[in-house]
């Protein structure tokens, strides 16, 4: 009996000087969801732990306590989405909430399809604290007023040859030249991903192969990239895929095609060629990669139907010589002979909005058919006139491309997404504005039709594609996974609702399904109700120099 009594005091004395072990709390523990990492690989149960901005626990998380919880039971819970390709520089000032894509899990916007905030001229009188000239002054500006995403931008190669050329049909300079360049580096020491082209639209297809190698040279110094809508989609698309692998290689510079597609009913059986052409490239040693949007129809200006040297010298210039009768007349025969390309069927092009509200009122929402045999003359000599009268690009919807080759492109494995338009709100300044259903519905599409419905994709591979592809593409660090020390960009959604709601008739409507948005920490929807946080920050490229 003594002998127990003595073991029995031993123990309790142990225990008395073990040191007290308190339950780890976290800021947030969103507890068993079906995670899916980001990596490909296949998804577990589990909890993941957020402390500030960080992801910091993963895995059977009971013991530890969050000062949130969100029970994600049901749910899948997948690294936050980057959207490839926005337009979402001007709308994110307008309101930073980011609606359209936050609540379809976007959590970081990338710019820079061939124009980019910065570096801009401004003619002002005296200098203006609010208004910026350089990619980083926008930076700041935009962090100033707040954003829920993150954003991260290319430098434009659009906007730096506007800079120096302006809209001038020629080639630069030496000088000139040399300035680009200069310009290329300063915005890459402030943090550009790389340098981005859009080579169909003027000014933009004066700049010839050498210029954008020069200039894509710097970008690859810094570690960028080089990201470009290609000089055609449709009848020159293999001469424009050469090009873009000419100037990867000799840039020696990494390569993404914006929006791969083949525009144009005689052009579809080509793709066999087109994906060869990249499939050898990226063989031979070239990283070539490409993002699209499951979308048939495309979205772009009336003016893209026009030769391209008449657009010389900008809008107002472009006016000028559609009102000269001898001018129209040259334009009028290349549009109808096909130069510098033969042009959608009018049956085929949507017209989505005017810039002058009686125009809205007789024509939006029409085909360019209906609207020529309205204003009694050939849709070339309408869509001449509606330039002249809107002074403004007019922006129209074009079924172009197949659905078969949209699946096929989707399920490449080096191919990950973008909107292609800027994420709005269903608010009154927004719905006046005509949209493609993209910007409301891109990521819920992929999620819901190809991958649940259709089963183009598997779930894992498809998140993959929305996060560590492009993460990796970019070399943006600490994102695109869920992985312990990662900053916390996380999504919770529901795999079985989620579903895109946006049409070509009514575009303004969100998506369904996305429950939860995490941004560097903080909940930006909760419940699929925006919670009114502005967390996002810049993410910046390689090059970056504090």
């Amino acid at each position: 009996m003594r002998l127990f009594l003595l073991v029995f005091f031993l123990v309790l004395s142990g225990l008395a000087f073990m040191p007290y072990q308190q339950q780890q709390v976290y800021d947030v523990v969103i507890r068993g969801g079906m995670v899916y990492d980001g990596s490909g690989n296949e998804p577990f149960v589990g909890d993941i732990a957020l402390a500030g901005d960080t992801i910091a626990a993963i895995g059977n998380l009971q013991a530890a306590k969050g000062k949130a919880e969100v029970d994600a039971s049901g749910l899948v819970v997948a690294p936050g989405f980057i959207n490839m390709l926005s337009w979402s520089e001007k709308t994110l000032l307008m309101d930073g909430r980011s609606m359209s894509d936050i609540k379809q899990g976007v959590t970081t916007e990338v710019f820079g399809e061939g124009f980019s905030p910065g570096p801009v001229k401004r003619k002002l009188r005296k200098p203006v604290d609010s208004l910026w000239t350089t990619l980083d002054g926008y930076f700041k500006y935009l962090l100033k007023k707040g954003i829920s995403p993150n954003v991260a931008s290319f430098v434009g190669a659009t906007t730096i040859r506007m800079h120096e050329l302006e809209q001038a049909n020629r080639a630069p300079t030496p000088a000139e030249l040399k300035r680009m360049q200069d310009l290329v580096a300063q915005a890459m020491e402030q943090g550009a991903m790389g340098v981005g082209s859009s080579l169909i639209y003027a000014p933009a297809t004066y700049a010839k192969t050498d210029e954008l190698v020069a200039l894509c040279r710097v970008a690859s110094s810094y570690g960028g990239m080089y990201i470009t809508h290609m000089r055609s989609e449709g009848d020159f698309i293999l001469p424009a895929i050469n090009e873009t692998i000419q100037i990867a290689k000799k840039a020696d510079i990494p390569t993404e095609i914006y929006h791969l597609k083949l525009n144009l009913e005689r052009n579809w059986n080509k793709i066999d060629t087109v994906l060869f052409k990249i499939d050898s490239a990226r063989k031979a040693g070239i990283k070539l990669t490409a993002n699209m949007y499951p979308y048939i129809a495309s979205g772009t200006g009336l003016t893209s139907r026009l030769p391209t040297w008449v657009q010389e010298g900008g809008a107002r210039e472009m006016r000028k010589r559609l009102k000269n009768p001898a001018l129209r007349k040259k334009v009028l025969y290349e549009m109808e002979k096909g130069i510098p390309y033969k042009n959608s069927n009018p049956s085929s092009v949507v017209l989505m909005g005017f810039r002058l509200d009686s125009l809205n009122a007789l024509y939006k929402g029409k085909k360019l058919s209906e609207v020529a045999a309205l204003h009694g003359k050939s849709a070339d000599e309408t869509t001449l006139d509606l330039i002249i009268k809107d002074k403004s690009p007019i922006e129209a919807i074009y079924y172009l491309q197949s659905e078969s080759n949209v699946r096929r492109i989707l399920a490449l494995p080096y191919v990950s997404f973008g909107s292609d338009a800027g994420s709005m709100a269903v608010t009154p300044e927004f719905e006046k504005w005509g949209a493609h259903p993209r910007a409301y519905g891109t990521f819920a599409r992929i999620l819901g039709r190809y991958v649940r419905d259709e089963k183009v994709i598997s779930l894992e591979d498809c998140i993959r594609k929305l996060t560590s592809l492009p993460a990796s593409n970019l070399k943006i660090k600490k994102r695109g996974r869920l992985v312990k020390g990662y900053f916390a960009d996380v999504v919770v959604f529901d795999a079985t609702l989620v579903k895109d709601n946006a049409t070509f008739e009514k575009p303004h409507q969100y998506a369904d399904g996305m429950i939860h948005v995490f941004v560097n920490g903080v909940q930006v929807l909760a419940n699929g109700e925006h919670t009114q946080a502005m967390p996002g920050r810049i993410i910046r490229g390689p090059g970056y120099k504090r």
